[in-house]
């Protein structure tokens, strides 16, 4: 009886045989992310973690979701799935390290029209590198498979991560003062916003595919287009032990314009420098390619720039001297100033 019904099963689409065996080839990935507080293995109906009270007097949880987007495209057609999933746990844990938190633990949720088994398994093989990066236990997830919903080798993905930070050391942006300075922490690339439009440009206009080598970036377009998004967590842990950091700006999707306002108290604004940072290959290449307005790669990308601090100007030279010997490549980028009336919140000046 078991067995008809799950041939039957099968004949529609979903093998329950091949998740199982799914199941199994990830549970080492899984297991190699897990950090004190794990209570249960995968395979179970929900991932058990335990806080403990011996850290945290007033503890404040914080979660996040996210995906990657059109960039699943770009692995797709480089036949490369291992890192995508470095991007899934990046895009959440950025989210939740701006508020000080400590990502705690991860979950992801993979669908896919039809489960290839080396497909999936290297897909999860990224997302637990994003958390043993980000420093967070991965317990758990869902995997569907939903033939008609998708193509056969269409997948997508969705990751959510839930934080820890005490109270008293939340970063909102409250302790923001006219006169503080903003420090820019380097992208590794496009990170994981504004890929239909690269693909866009990058396919439809100019005719390329991810094997061609373009001379501008100095590797394949492939190559460019997958790196994986920077994971700040461990740099900016380290960071809050020995400074006040007033606020902590993820440059995703809204690019500059739309994120760094979203931490400013009212009646301030943020003065970007323009050519305050080193300029990136990949960002020269598209907005030149792209006919792509200066206004609007502010919005769309992150321009090189995937993570802004908000700090009290006095403590610039200690902060950036602490960044670099954290392996980080910073850059003095704007200041907070005075709103007036007809002011934007955020303005980009000349340097």
């Amino acid at each position: 009886m078991d067995q008809s019904h799950s041939s039957r099963y099968a004949e529609s689409g979903v093998d329950i045989d091949k998740a199982n065996a799914f199941v199994t080839n990830i549970k080492p990935l899984v297991s190699s992310t897990f950090r004190r507080g794990v209570l249960t293995d995968i395979g179970g109906f929900g991932g058990l973690f335990a806080l403990g009270d011996d850290r945290y007097t007033d503890p404040v949880l914080v979660s996040s979701t996210d995906g990657v987007g059109t960039k699943l495209k770009i692995a797709s057609l480089c036949n490369k799935h291992d890192t995508i999933g470095i991007d899934l746990v990046a895009m959440c844990v950025n989210d939740i390290v701006v508020s000080g938190a400590e990502p705690l633990f991860f979950l992801d949720y993979f669908s896919v029209g039809k489960l290839e088994l080396d497909v999936a398994t290297d897909v999860v093989k990224g997302i637990a590198q994003g958390c043993k990066m980000a420093k967070c236990s991965l317990i758990g997830g869902e995997t569907a498979e939903m033939p008609g919903l998708y193509n056969n080798d269409d997948y997508d993905l969705a990751g959510f991560v839930v934080g820890i930070v005490e109270r008293n050391k939340i970063i909102d942006g409250s302790e923001i003062k006219v006169g503080d300075k903003l420090i820019g922490i380097t992208s590794s690339g496009i990170h994981s916003n504004g890929y239909s439009l690269v693909r866009k440009i990058c396919f439809e206009e100019l005719g390329l595919t991810v094997d061609d080598h373009v001379d501008e970036l100095g590797c394949t377009l492939g190559e460019e287009l997958l790196r994986p998004t920077r994971i700040y967590v461990e740099t900016l842990l380290n960071l809050f032990k020995n400074f006040q950091i007033r606020g902590l700006v993820h440059i995703t999707g809204g690019g500059f314009t739309d994120n760094i306002p979203r931490v400013l108290p009212k009646g301030t604004k943020a003065i970007i420098q323009k050519g305050s940072w080193p300029s990136m290959p990949i960002f020269d290449f598209l907005q030149e390619k792209g006919n792509i307005p200066v206004d609007e790669m502010y919005r769309t990308f992150n321009c090189g720039i995937g993570m802004v601090l908000i700090i009290d100007s006095r403590a610039v030279d200690d902060v950036t001297q602490q960044l670099i010997a954290l392996g980080e490549s910073p850059h003095l980028i704007g200041e907070v100033a005075a709103q007036k009336e007809g002011d934007t919140s955020i303005e980009f000046s000349e340097g």
